[in-house]
């Protein structure tokens, strides 16, 4: 099975010689340099855009008109073009609705804002707030402000015509449609900085990841938090980024990344074939799994990959529910470029790495021990493995002695040979009156207010695993972070762990946008956004956890890596996974 063939394999990775690692470190080193040189080359060759007027494409022209003539009507958003009559049905509910002023309109000046609908859904079962009842007549509305940089999502029950609940997200930006994607392509092609750069004019068909939202540090997309995304086109074996700001409508700058030696030719894949089964599978019911101890629900959601929930073990009911939001993925520490990428079902956007088949179940060994099951997901870009495509595994493993642990791994290959990935979990353990603790100076110090914490290759642990104790008096786990203890290749988490308190707001509860920006460094991920310093002692409880994982493309160090070689005259593909995720260890 595959996930047992991937522990194996990983395995076998860990048996090299002295000799051969000796090699390995030597080309490492020589590599290594002459790749950051040539970053340090790209950094340098990078174009900033002075200019503050807008672009003059086509588009460009077309959408300044509508923002102009949307602003000088009574209508309180510019609307989503559709022909379909329920979501007109959805828009018009929404636009009636007085609880939307003052998002659509300054509440001194009472001028409008630019606000737009991006996206209209119908709502699953896996999607909705706990506020909310769910049934088949609710849609979603996502609605974003321009001006405030933030996100509205109304929740519409058509056959009644009423608003059934709104959850406002500032500093969230929704993913972009087919529209803004296009919009962004036209004003990237009729850059003369892009022609120049890459030698001739491009076509629509010659960008990729135009709907993945991107940052670059020392812009308006960082300091003004505009709306920005990066039409990326490949020039043999460097990738040029269109940096474009959707807010402006201009381009911001231009600059190249390195794609190493093994690029892929470009090749046909099943994906087209498998999406509709897991539209109908896993995207729209809720799947049981009774297996050994384990009881538990999954469903695969629109932008928050695969969420496990009501895991029960030995009868008993340990974890709510645990999903994965968001991958970030930064390409330099210094200029603070990169994507954020949802993940989810085939359905959702451009911009989500999508499922392509359905979540795999399998069992867990070692050696030749079964020790429990595990269920999988892969998210992949449609074009992957060539340049500025993304494959992500999302791993859940369930023991037989009643651990758990949710695993999350990039396969590459991404549009660099210098990326960080940060993925974004929750997690939810199951009981009410919660606390959390953390390994300090030989004693477990309970939390009194919610916050974070870095792990750092100095921290304390308990039996020199646990860093974190999580739980009620009923239902309480170590958190074991990984530091490639796992057999899974990872080479350690480093990450930032959040704990905030579940109250009546949404928390996260049901799906999220990209939760925060691509490439800070620090502590700003995403979740940090739930933390106002509420406390956090006998309290539900939300842990969220973004491991650090550096991406490596020299030979012999691969990791988030992913290349293709010609065997029996066809392109077949190697990966090297980078894994990451915390061992749940129940306390006993």
């Amino acid at each position: 099975m595959k996930s047992i063939m991937t522990i194996n394999i990983f395995e076998l990775k860990m048996k090299w010689s002295y000799f051969t690692l000796f090699l390995f470190v030597m080309i490492s080193c020589t590599n290594n340099k002459t790749e950051r040189m040539e970053s340090h080359n790209m950094a340098k060759d990078a174009w900033i855009n002075q200019d503050e007027s807008s672009s003059l494409s086509k588009l460009s022209i077309k959408r300044k008109t509508q923002i102009i003539n949307s602003l000088n009507t009574k209508e309180p958003f510019l609307k989503l073009p559709t022909d379909n009559t329920i979501k007109n049905k959805v828009q018009n509910i929404i636009a009636l609705d007085p609880k939307l002023k003052s998002f659509t309109s300054d509440p001194e000046t009472g001028k409008p804002y630019l606000v737009e609908m991006f996206e209209i859904e119908k709502a699953s079962a896996g999607d909705i707030s706990n506020k909310v009842k769910y049934n088949e007549n609710l849609y979603h509305g996502l609605l974003y402000n321009f001006a405030r940089n933030s996100t509205l999502k109304v929740t519409v029950n058509v056959k009644t015509a009423q608003i059934a609940d709104i959850n406002f997200y500032e500093n969230f930006q929704p993913n972009l449609n087919a529209q803004h994607s296009k919009l962004a392509i036209d004003i990237a092609m009729h850059s003369d900085e892009v022609i120049k750069a890459l030698g001739f004019k491009p076509e629509e068909k010659d960008a990729l990841m135009a709907a993945t939202k991107t940052a670059l540090n020392k812009t308006k997309c960082e300091r003004s938090m505009h709306l920005c995304c990066a039409p990326t086109f490949i020039k043999g074996n460097k990738a040029l980024w269109a940096i474009v700001d959707l807010t402006d409508l201009r381009l911001l700058g231009i600059r190249w990344t390195n794609l190493g030696q093994t690029r892929p030719l470009e090749r046909i894949s099943e994906r087209n074939l498998l999406i509709d089964k897991v539209e109908e599978c896993n995207c729209k019911e809720i799947t049981t799994i009774e297996k050994g101890h384990w009881k538990l629900d999954y469903i695969l959601t629109k932008s928050d990959g695969l969420r496990v929930s009501d895991a029960f073990y030995k009868g008993k009911r340990v974890l709510d529910n645990a999903k994965l939001v968001d991958w970030h993925v930064s390409y330099s520490n210094s200029d603070g470029f990169g994507y954020s990428d949802a993940i989810g079902c085939p359905e959702y956007s451009q911009a989500a790495v999508s499922a392509v088949d359905e979540a795999k179940v399998a069992d867990l060994f070692d050696d030749e021990q079964k020790i429990g099951f595990v269920l999988e997901q892969t998210f992949k870009s449609k074009l992957w493995p060539q340049p500025c495509n993304y494959n992500y595994l999302q791993r859940f493993e369930f023991y037989d002695d009643g651990r758990f642990r949710m695993a999350v791994g990039s396969l590459g290959r991404g549009c660099g040979t210098d990326a960080t990935y940060r993925p974004v979990s929750r997690i939810v353990l199951a009981g009410e009156k919660q606390h959390f603790a953390q390994w300090d100076a030989g004693n477990w110090r309970t939390w009194r207010l919610e916050g974070w914490n870095l792990e750092k290759e100095t921290s304390g642990k308990k039996e020199s695993k646990y860093l974190y104790k999580l739980g009620s008096n009923t239902n309480s786990f170590y958190i074991e972070p990984s530091h490639g203890q796992f057999n899974d290749g990872g080479r350690g988490d480093f990450a930032y762990t959040y704990i905030t308190q579940l109250n009546s707001k949404d928390e996260g509860q049901s799906d999220l946008m990209t939760i925060g920006p691509c490439c800070n460094t620090n502590h700003t991920q995403g979740p940090e956004k739930f933390i106002n310093s509420e406390s956090i002692r006998n309290k539900k409880l939300v842990l969220w956890y973004v491991p650090r994982l550096k991406n490596d493309g020299v030979k012999g160090r691969e990791y988030c890596w992913a290349e293709s070689y010609l065997e029996n005259g066809t392109y077949k593909t190697r990966t090297f996974p980078c894994m990451s995720g915390a061992m749940f260890v129940p306390v006993k």
